[in-house]
């Protein structure tokens, strides 16, 4: 059901790192071909291969499936205190977007 975004989300997020497939397939331990037919929906990766790619690339696997349109930000390295202020900026934000 959602497979058929999963190549094309992969293909954005691989070309906006400025990534070959073959370079992306060595990062995530894929070969090129694998990579390859990901992105051309000929071929669909297993659960932990899903998630590595995720990882890989700072998203959801809902993401990548296509899922959801958000994307996630790695808060894993800061503090509550910088947690907090960027929760208040994206509030902030989201007000701005409504006026």
């Amino acid at each position: 059901m959602y497979y058929s975004e999963f190549g094309e989300n992969l293909k954005k997020l691989r070309t906006a790192r400025d990534l070959t497939q073959q370079e992306l397939g060595a990062k995530v331990g894929l070969s090129k071909a694998v990579v390859s037919k990901y992105e051309n929906g000929l071929g669909y990766p297993t659960f932990d291969v899903l998630i590595r790619i995720a990882a890989y690339f700072g998203v959801t696997t809902d993401y990548l499936l296509g899922v959801t349109g958000g994307k996630t930000i790695d808060v894993s390295e800061l503090s509550d205190s910088q947690i907090d202020t960027l929760h208040r900026i994206i509030t902030e934000f989201k007000k701005v977007g409504k006026e």
